[in-house]
């Protein structure tokens, strides 16, 4: 297989239980789709704090005022890049009990992967396309790369070859009964890519900020 799975068992079975990260998907309204989550070989000693954050990502967030223990002061390690660029989005703690992240693959890998896919839990992805039908995410976000692994997996038949329109720098993939999913580039993108992913984060901290009024008018 293409990609290569931590070799930590206690972090693999953290995700066997619970193959997400934030608050529980089924009750984010913001939820952000990855690849996979990825974390460096020595987890385990370099940054044992990530296990409070995967028994309680909300409580975690609240505690230390960064939404994912990569954000803490003595990691240097890898996906700091990844959640550097999602702080920007303007998430605080108040925001903890409202987001989420799920990946297409429910398993924590290490190093560079390339997920095809074969790799990809049937169980697992079906939960998902149920989290996207009956939970309450208004928000949903994912790359590229997401939409046509989800696509090429058969379950998820709604999901069109490409965005339905574009809205601003988005792309809208759906948008339907009070949610709408948005396809934007990976937050580790870099090149000419970014110059557009920084347009996108600005885009999204205007959601972020309406929803907020919304919520307090």
């Amino acid at each position: 297989m293409p990609y290569v799975l931590h070799s930590s068992e206690k972090l693999v079975t953290q995700f066997t239980q619970r193959p997400w990260q934030g608050c529980s998907p089924i009750d984010a309204k913001f939820l952000f789709v990855g690849l996979d989550a990825n974390y460096g070989a020595d987890i385990d000693t370099s940054l044992p704090e990530v296990y409070d954050y995967l028994d309680c990502g909300v409580s975690f967030w609240r505690k230390n005022k960064v939404h994912h223990p990569f954000l803490l002061s003595h990691y240097r390690g890898a996906g700091k890049k990844y959640h550097e660029k999602f702080a920007e989005i303007g998430f605080t703690a108040n925001h903890a009990e409202s987001v989420s992240f799920i990946e297409v693959l429910h398993l924590p890998t290490v190093g560079t992967n390339s997920l095809t896919v074969e790799d990809l839990s049937t169980s697992h992805l079906k939960s998902l396309a149920d989290l996207l039908e009956h939970g309450s995410a208004k928000y949903v976000f994912l790359s590229s790369k997401v939409a046509t692994l989800l696509k090429q997996s058969g379950i998820f038949k709604w999901l069109p070859r490409k965005p339905l329109r574009v809205n601003g720098d988005l792309g809208v993939l759906r948008d339907r009964g009070g949610q709408t999913i948005y396809q934007m580039y990976h937050l580790s993108c870099y090149g000419w890519q970014l110059e557009v992913l920084n347009r996108q984060i600005s885009q999204i901290q205007l959601i972020v900020k309406s929803s907020n009024d919304t919520c307090n008018g």
